[in-house]
Formats: C-alpha cells, sequence, structure tokens
C-alpha cells in the first residue's frame, strides 16, 4: 500500500496574492459572524475613488492514500478575510457599503463550498496533487469572474437595489 500525504495550503486574495496563515490575522468565515468596520484593519490609499476593499480568499489542504489503485482523499476548504489588507475610507462608508463588503466574503465561501463538492465529486488519480490545483484554479477564475459581475451590477454598491437583489440571493445560496 502506497500512501502520499500533501499539506497544501494556498490563499487567493482578490488582488491575486499568495499568504500564509500563519504570518497574518484572518478571519474564518461562519454564517453567525458578520463583519463590521472594525475587522477592516489596512490603511486607504490616499487618493482614488474606491470607498472600501475586502481582501479574501479560499484555502485547502488535502491528504491522500493510495489503496489498490484508488485515491482516498481527505480535503479541507476554508475562506478567509483579512483584515489587514482590507480597508475603508471611513467618511464615505455607510451599511450599505459595509454589506457590499460583506457579501465579497459570502461569495468567497460560495465558491468555496462549490470546490468542496467538486473534490468530492472528483475521482483521483495517482496525480491527485495536480489535480486538486486545477480544480483550484479554476474555482478561483469563477470566483474572479463573479466576483466582477457582482461589482458591475451593483455598481460596487451605489445601485441600491441591485444590492439588495445580491444580498438576498447570496443569502439563499448560502442557506442563512
Amino acid at each position: 500500500m502506497a500512501t502520499i500525504k500533501y499539506l497544501l495550503l494556498f490563499f487567493s486574495l482578490l488582488t491575486a496574492s499568495a499568504v500564509h496563515a500563519q504570518e497574518e490575522e484572518a478571519i474564518l468565515w461562519s454564517p453567525e459572524y458578520r463583519l463590521s468596520w472594525d475587522d477592516f484593519k489596512g490603511a486607504p490609499p490616499s487618493s482614488g475613488s474606491v470607498a472600501a476593499t475586502t481582501a479574501s480568499g479560499i484555502s485547502y489542504y488535502f491528504s491522500s492514500t493510495e489503496t489498490n489503485g484508488k485515491m482516498e482523499v481527505d480535503f479541507t476548504v476554508r475562506t478567509y478575510f483579512y483584515p489587514q489588507k482590507s480597508w475603508y475610507k471611513a467618511d464615505i462608508c455607510n451599511a450599505v457599503i459595509l454589506s457590499h463588503e460583506q457579501l465579497h466574503f459570502d461569495i468567497a465561501e460560495m465558491f468555496a463550498r462549490k470546490m468542496r463538492q467538486q473534490l468530492t465529486d472528483t475521482r483521483f488519480t495517482s496525480n491527485i496533487k495536480a489535480e486538486v490545483r486545477v480544480i483550484y484554479e479554476q474555482i478561483n477564475r469563477e470566483l474572479a469572474d463573479f466576483q466582477s459581475q457582482y461589482d458591475r451590477e451593483t455598481d460596487f454598491s451605489r445601485n441600491v437595489a441591485q444590492q439588495k437583489a445580491w444580498n438576498a440571493a447570496i443569502k439563499e445560496a448560502l442557506g442563512y
């Protein structure tokens, strides 16, 4: 019986940079926890019209065992918010903008769930490390596209009716 163990931890921020959870503060997504402006600890840029930025992403790790040619996989997929990389401009932010930023975090969780399902449904080979990486990269591309669509359709929270519609749809999708 051959045993293959991997421990991979990847984070995808909206800026597409990688970070390690051990090196910085991170808030694990939970249906009970709602972001507050106190969670946004990064320094806002001195110029520009952007009101706030949420840095969030998906992490995963897995271990696998090959038994009689079949890969058995144990995995964990989590969604994190990164306070030090998230910021807001207090003089122009309000509750609607905060709900917009919360939804970016919630959308990341929606795609973490999609990744969990794909990992559950996939029959892996001995090339599992590369196969999991392909799933992760595809999920992150889809997540980035979805986040862009969300920003476009809500006009970055300025379209309050669309913002409310997105809030309701994502809340329903996440089942809370």
